[in-house]
């Protein structure tokens, strides 16, 4: 698991979004209360999954994203907040990329219950 950073943190999210080399590998800017805020870029559709012990919050600033439900979607545009409760099998997509802010409890995977290919481990941006 990435090392926590201490210390009080500022962050430059347009900096950040800058450094990301691919879409659906998140990146992890601070740290609060065993939360994880992460940046990540979204871009085309996403694999479906589930967070057995965890919440999943998207705060979508840049582009549109469609949380996609088994009974529904959440449509997301910049300055939306779309909360996915744990065990709510759900998937991203966004066809035109997208850049999200993503709070989650730390150590959370992205693929949820689904391990495979699209399974990345979330590092700390330097």
């Amino acid at each position: 698991m990435p090392q926590e950073r201490s210390g009080p943190t500022s962050v430059r999210l347009g900096e950040a979004f800058a450094q990301l080399d691919a879409p659906w590998t998140p990146r992890i800017v601070g740290a609060l209360n065993g939360q994880h805020l992460k940046v990540a870029r979204f871009e085309g559709a996403f694999v479906w999954h589930a967070h057995e012990d965890e919440d999943e919050a998207f705060l979508v600033l840049e582009g549109h994203v469609t949380i996609e439900l088994r009974e529904g979607a959440l449509e997301l545009g910049p300055g939306d907040v779309g909360i996915v409760p744990r065990g709510v099998e759900h998937r991203p997509v966004s066809p035109d990329g997208a850049d999200v802010l993503l709070f989650e409890p730390a150590g959370t995977v992205n693929t949820g219950d689904q391990p495979g290919e699209a399974t990345v481990e979330a590092e700390w941006l330097p």
